[in-house]
């Protein structure tokens, strides 16, 4: 069942590059397109199948591979990854439903169905070498997606993304390898299974080197500051559709695997060092939202806003307890979709004004020559990022602040801080791009009278994440009762077990 998660979108990608040259662009849009939704509806039928009261990994598969390195292929699905899943096919349909007008799309195409399959094969591994490989599969696509479909800049916002993500992998592969040589039995043997690992036995020592390894090594994909420099030149640079992905689920895959192998495998040396991790998160949280507010380009602010979200998660998983594993994974969630919003619309506001600078915009609400559904879409995303009532954000952000205020409680309020910040910027952004007289200028020319309207099926795919935002802030059971189970058992912190129950009806 889970390999088809995988494979399809692999396989799809091949057929694909087998039959570009005798199709053009739009049927291959086409193709892709279909196989995307395919995989996505697949995974939602899956969710059907899932037993949400389990707290340990389904639907497994296991199939010996390279037995004499330790490498088997064994995948597995829990409430931690199952979200990220369906997020990832969300995303991914989106992402080929918006790339229109696309050069060589015969290469295009097939680069975004391998990125989905990578990004599924990670978050369903079970074996710790497995994750890596796939983790690893997602680095040449997205080099690719950004070098040639990028902007001006795309070869080196491209390079420094390839160097940051190669050292994130060294690190990363050396903490695996001593996870596997200090826990593996002599029952099992030498092995990178999940399962089969026990790390008790090491001393102090050792699991603090593995730890600090993973959190560099996943730190740099997140971003965490001062990891986080690639971010915003590799969002700036590249197109919409690969933004889209990038912020939406590839980030979080630095996240994921903390919690999945940093908390889950090392949960001492976690808990030992989960003060620091809290203040990183408040230095993450300031960082990106006062870097944000000195922007001037809507989607480099965008970007930066991403970093200072991305620490909320780290605050949850410092704190380390049922509730706030469970606010960290439904923040990932969150973000993808709010993030993901975003630069849709920042993406439909340069395609028809020619500009991102918030110094050649104004009035972009105007209801007869600017943007008027876009503008309103914009504010609402703006909202949900700042944790307004009654969307996915405030769910999210809620639920990681509750949580973390008993143990971290100065951090948890020096975070809190950036949610208001974060109103402060898009406040900016929104009052400058969309509020006042109407006027637009290309790179400081003269204004133009009007600019074209965007079609209703350019606007979908912003209005169904609108939808959706709004849907799981008024109804986050229906995403927080996959997650609970799993994220009871996982945490070492278990302080407030009983607050997991948040949103349970009597």
């Amino acid at each position: 069942m889970l390999s088809t998660l995988v494979w399809v979108p692999i396989a799809g990608a091949l057929l694909i590059v087998l039959l570009g040259g005798a199709l053009n662009s739009k049927q291959l849009r086409n193709i892709s397109l279909v196989i995307a939704i395919a995989t996505f509806g697949w995974s939602l039928f899956l969710l059907t199948k899932f037993d949400m009261s389990f707290a340990s990994l389904q639907m497994r598969e296991s199939l010996a591979w390279l037995d004499q390195i330790g490498l088997s292929y064994r995948l597995g699905i829990d409430g931690l990854a199952f979200p990220l899943v369906l997020l990832n096919g969300l995303l991914l349909s989106i992402a080929i439903y918006i790339s229109t007008d696309i050069q060589r799309p015969n290469l295009y195409f097939p680069l975004l169905l391998l990125l989905g399959g990578g990004v599924n094969g990670a978050f369903l591994a079970e074996n710790l070498l497995l994750f890596f490989l796939f983790f690893e599969v997602e680095l040449i696509p997205l080099y690719l997606l950004i070098a040639i479909w990028g902007g001006e800049k795309r070869g080196y916002a491209a390079t420094k993304f390839l160097i940051y993500t190669a050292i994130s992998g060294v690190l990363i592969l050396a903490a695996f390898f001593g996870m596997a040589a200090f826990g593996s039995s002599d029952v099992s043997g030498f092995t990178f299974n999940y399962q089969d690992l026990n790390l008790e036995e090491a001393s102090k020592t050792t699991k603090g080197i593995l730890l600090i390894l993973l959190l560099l090594g996943f730190g740099i994909k997140i971003p965490i500051v001062p990891l986080h420099t690639w971010l915003p030149d590799a969002h700036v640079e590249a197109s919409t559709p690969v933004s889209t992905l990038l912020a939406g689920v590839l980030l979080k895959l630095g996240t994921y695997g903390l919690l999945r192998f940093g908390l889950g495998l090392l949960p001492d040396a976690w808990q030992a060092i989960a003060p620091f991790l809290a203040g990183w998160a408040v230095v993450s949280v300031i960082y990106g939202c006062l870097t944000a507010i000195t922007q001037t380009d809507m989607k480099k602010m965008v970007a930066y806003s991403s970093v200072g979200h991305m620490g909320y998660i780290l605050l949850a998983l410092a704190t380390a307890t049922p509730l706030s594993l469970l606010g960290a994974t439904f923040q990932m969630v969150s973000h993808g979709l709010i993030s993901a919003l975003l630069f849709i619309l920042v993406g439909i506001v340069y395609k028809k004004t020619g500009t991102r600078n918030l110094n050649y915009l104004n009035g972009l609400l105007n209801p007869e020559r600017g943007l008027p559904i876009t503008g309103s879409l914009m504010i609402l995303a703006a909202m949900a990022s700042a944790g307004t009532p009654g969307m996915i954000g405030f769910i999210a952000e809620f639920v990681i602040f509750r949580s973390s205020f008993s143990i971290f409680p100065v951090q948890t309020i020096l975070c809190m801080i950036g949610t208001g910040l974060t109103a402060v910027y898009f406040l900016i952004m929104i009052d400058r791009v969309f509020f006042g007289r109407f006027s637009v200028r290309k790179d400081g020319e003269k204004s133009v009278d009007l600019i074209p309207f965007a079609q209703w099926q350019e606007k979908f795919p912003a209005i169904a994440l609108a939808l959706i935002i709004v849907f799981f802030g008024l109804l986050p059971n229906f995403a927080t009762k996959i997650i609970e189970s799993s994220a009871n058992v996982i945490a070492p912190n278990r302080t407030q077990p009983h607050q997991i129950a948040l949103f349970q009806s009597p």
